[in-house]
């Protein structure tokens, strides 16, 4: 165990693992960045492309030299999923118990969302793979197995816990802790808070209306009816007030974004 727990010190210590993370995080906040000018885009009338982390690494690799940047975010994305196995396997000492257990679940849930997108991003910067999710496909599936409606509404309704996780992680400024000392005082620092509460809590909204659409589709046995981020914001932009709220949210992403930036300048891991 004490052999662990030096292999995890020495780990954590490593400046070559605290830069790649770093570049991670860089890569991470741009994608965010991507799909808030989409979504804001949607908003205000343009509706081609998909506002969603496909759609956005899409978008970026019709810019010119836009494959490189996408290769370069495939490759952070890659980075930060080394970053959070060596999490789930050494990681969290300060923890023990369910604690424990609990933080090392959330960082292979990490890996398994940041290795999502740097396939997609693989995919895109090959050339191959569409600009939508694949959501429809997945409940597709789910739904013809045995249960498969009662699977769909529970992958809705882990999607909404997770949204409402970070929702409430904005407005408790719990994620405050992924902030070194610095960039938590003076100006700059409650700027890096703001764009945290406000980015969580836009992230988070937007997750509980996909979760939603899962539900649904599980009630109605319908696939069509879930969807992904692109088809969640197309269901708020239907909604009264749906350009405001939507505008809203592609600000609120664009703050998540940013804040992914300041905690690749301010890393507290």
């Amino acid at each position: 165990m004490s052999n662990a727990k030096a292999a995890g010190r020495k780990a954590e210590d490593s400046d070559l693992l605290d830069h790649a993370v770093r570049a991670g995080l860089v890569a991470y906040g741009v994608v965010h960045l991507l799909i808030a000018f989409l979504a804001v885009r949607l908003a205000v009338g343009h509706s081609s492309g998909s506002a969603s982390s496909n759609g956005a690494l899409h978008e970026l690799a019709r810019q010119p030299f836009g494959k490189v940047l996408v290769w370069a975010i495939a490759v952070g994305m890659l980075l930060l999923v080394v970053w959070q196995l060596m999490e789930a396997v050494l990681g969290h000492r300060e923890k023990d118990g369910t604690d424990l257990a609990l933080k090392r679940a959330q960082s292979v849930a990490k890996a398994v969302i940041y290795g999502g997108l740097g396939v997609s991003a693989v995919k895109v910067a090959a050339g191959s793979g569409s600009s939508g999710g694949g959501s429809h496909s997945l409940s597709a599936k789910l739904l013809h197995l045995p249960g498969g409606p009662w699977l769909v509404g529970l992958v809705g309704l882990v999607i909404i816990a997770v949204g409402a996780g970070l929702a409430w992680n904005g407005w408790s400024e719990k994620f405050a802790e992924h902030l070194d000392v610095e960039g938590k005082s003076g100006e700059s620092g409650r700027a890096y808070l703001m764009f945290g509460k406000v980015g969580y809590i836009a992230k988070g909204l937007s997750l509980a209306v996909v979760g939603g659409l899962f539900v649904y589709a599980g009630i109605s046995h319908d696939p069509k009816k879930s969807g992904g981020l692109d088809q969640a914001l197309h269901k708020v932009l239907q909604q009264p007030f749906g350009v405001v709220l939507l505008v809203a949210i592609g600000l609120g992403l664009a703050c998540y974004g940013l804040f992914c930036f300041a905690r690749a300048r301010h890393l507290s891991r």
